[in-house]
């Protein structure tokens, strides 16, 4: 039972492999395309940021460049926008998305967003998780350990505790979707009504973030494949007990 159990897992991680590879290749493959078309109104993503955040009032955070390829981020402790060397610089289509999607989400903090405040205050949470990750494992492998030798209510929960600490990860990731969906929303609107994009650029600029949005939800399917499996691991060991 426990190998059928571990195929199926297995298959399911193989397949969230797989469409994480896929998402990640349209990502490239997207930008890559409409890199090489340059926005009408001339505009680099530097200058998207800093048009938009006059536009909107915004005031009090910089922009800065980082290296890598797309690893564009707003970092809201710190009040920044930091675009990357593809962004920062260029006057494309795919970089003013990509750029307008950073503001996004400075809209989001700007206007109090829901589903963007509930991911900013679960953040020390997962970080936690994140922190405990190797101790969890070796609570795994002593599972077994508290199956055989442990008062049962001790061993139940602690297991609890580290099927909780996994959920934080797959938390932030269902509360991930919605907040990158949104801030791509945002920019696509943003983009049209300062007319940093025509009409005619936007589905290009639509095409680019959607294939991004892919990534989030990769990484949502594989988080909880994972979770499910965890949980169903410790639930089973501990029914075994019971019976």
């Amino acid at each position: 039972m426990y190998w059928q159990d571990y195929i199926w897992f297995m298959g399911a991680i193989i397949i969230c492999m797989i469409f994480s590879a896929i998402a990640s290749g349209k990502v490239k493959s997207s930008f890559a395309k409409h890199d090489k078309t340059r926005c009408r109104s001339g505009l680099t993503g530097y200058d998207t940021v800093m048009r938009l955040m006059r536009a909107n009032q915004v005031y009090g955070i910089s922009v800065g460049s980082v290296q890598g390829f797309l690893t564009d981020h707003y970092h809201p402790t710190k009040s920044v926008v930091n675009l990357s060397e593809s962004t920062y610089g260029s006057n494309s289509v795919a970089a003013v998305a990509v750029a307008a999607h950073e503001m996004g989400h400075v809209m989001q903090k700007k206007q109090g967003y829901a589903f963007y405040k509930i991911r900013t205050a679960i953040v020390p949470f997962v970080n936690i998780g994140s922190w405990l990750a190797m101790p969890l494992v070796l609570v795994g492998l002593l599972l077994d350990w508290f199956y055989l030798m442990a008062d049962e209510s001790l061993g139940f929960y602690i297991a609890m505790i580290g099927v909780i600490l996994y959920g934080g990860s797959l938390l932030f990731a269902l509360v991930t979707l919605p907040v990158e969906l949104d801030a791509s929303r945002r920019a696509k609107e943003m983009l049209l009504s300062e007319g940093i994009l025509t009409a005619e650029e936007i589905p290009a600029a639509k095409e680019v973030l959607s294939a991004a949005a892919l990534t989030y939800l990769a990484s949502l399917l594989t988080s909880l494949v994972y979770f499910l499996r965890f949980l169903f691991y410790v639930l089973t060991l501990f029914g075994r007990r019971d019976d």
